[in-house]
């Protein structure tokens, strides 16, 4: 039930469901690094991929079981016995069983949810004594009817799974109708672990993920940079850094400091460029031009800035752009060691940066800031000796 502190395990699909992004596939040594990408961030749970797929994912899945990560372990399998047993060659400890709960769904294979309890009743006692961790899925939850719904999610706890994890599968979801479910869905879980999987299609599967926990469930599943189907999953450094934020949040210590390099790996490796303004790691995040929120900010950084930049190992810039105020022109020219410059000038030099920028189409960088400054002291210079000539 809803609770005053969040209990949070996040499970981290980006090698799974990250990897089914249109165009994305990534080589086993990519796999083998972000993994212990993520297991240095400290999150819980990495999902390292799907058996079925193939002998080359069994080997990499295997070559990653090998490193003795500090992480759970965990192989995405279909409700097929054959998939159970790849996923067993591979040594890996923990496996997650998806199963359709939606009558869209169920007709896209031509089945019903009489097969869906026979796999159920067939497959997880199956596991339970072959595995160490045995998780479900309710894929495409969010399209199920509501009795259905939890009459699964009460057969998955009588079966012995050791987590149900309830998907919206096509992000159709919005917040409270997220929360409503949950609280449903923990109400029939009982003691049994209730995860989440949502996807972004709306852009809400972050506010998703918060209400679920908020409503009891204990697992959220992240990608990095939110990578995935479509427009993707929630992306882990934005649920990371959104429970950093709340003091009643109970979950893993995260080292923040990482979350940049394991960003920039998998965009890298996935061939997407992060977007300069992508919450959390996006070039710009940190980035200030605007001359009143500079000019606050040089008295207070938290006053346009939900937490340190520091925190991410990162650092703050203030841009000289069209935008820009004298106090932000005095700071950065103080830090290149230009500071002869009286008010009146500074203003003229302010409008001629001004201009510089609006003319590149972005800000001036640092050394184009000193060379226009240094342009104008010999220009402001002549012009006295001509004056005084």
């Amino acid at each position: 039930m809803c609770t005053d502190n969040l209990n949070c395990w996040i499970v981290d699909t980006t090698l799974r469901d990250g990897e089914q992004a249109p165009g994305v596939a990534f080589t086993a040594d990519q796999k083998i690094q972000i993994a212990t990408s993520l297991a240095a961030v400290g999150v819980d749970e990495i999902e390292v991929g799907t058996p079925a797929m193939g002998a080359i994912e069994r080997q990499t899945i295997a070559r990653i079981v090998d490193l003795n990560l500090p992480v759970r372990l965990t192989a995405w399998c279909r409700a097929r016995k054959q998939d159970l047993q790849w996923a067993l060659s591979t040594g890996i400890k923990s496996v997650h069983l998806s199963l359709p709960v939606s009558q869209i769904h169920l007709n896209a294979i031509g089945k019903d949810m009489t097969w869906v309890y026979d796999q159920l009743h067939e497959l997880v006692p199956w596991a339970l004594s072959r595995f160490d961790y045995v998780s479900v899925g309710a894929q495409d939850a969010s399209r199920a009817d509501a009795w259905q719904l939890r009459h699964f999610v009460s057969e998955v706890r009588a079966v012995g799974a050791h987590r149900v994890r309830i998907a919206d599968t096509v992000g159709i979801w919005h917040p409270m109708a997220a929360y409503e479910t949950c609280y449903d869905i923990v109400d029939a879980a009982d003691s049994m672990t209730v995860g989440v999987h949502m996807h972004n299609d709306l852009g809400m599967a972050l506010a998703n993920s918060i209400m679920a926990l908020e409503a009891g469930a204990n697992c959220v599943d992240t990608t990095v940079l939110g990578l995935g189907e479509r427009a993707g999953n929630v992306a882990l450094e934005q649920l990371i850094m959104s429970l950093q934020l709340r003091r009643d949040t109970q979950c893993s210590p995260y080292h923040l400091d990482q979350l940049p390099g394991v960003c920039d790996l998998v965009s890298q490796a996935s061939g997407r460029a992060i977007p300069v303004n992508q919450p959390i790691v996006g070039q710009s995040v940190f980035s200030h031009e605007s001359g009143i929120h500079v000019h606050a900010m040089l008295r207070d950084h938290t006053a346009y800035e939900p937490f340190e930049p520091g925190m991410l190992g990162l650092n703050r810039q203030f841009v000289i752009g069209k935008h820009s105020g004298t106090a932000a022109l005095k700071h950065v020219l103080h830090s290149c060691k230009r500071d002869q410059l009286d008010h009146q000038q500074m203003g003229v030099l302010l409008e001629l940066a001004r201009e510089a920028a609006v003319k590149l189409k972005r800000g001036l960088t640092p050394f184009e800031l000193c060379d226009l400054y240094d342009r104008f002291v010999v220009e402001a210079q002549l012009a006295v000796e001509w004056v005084e000539s």
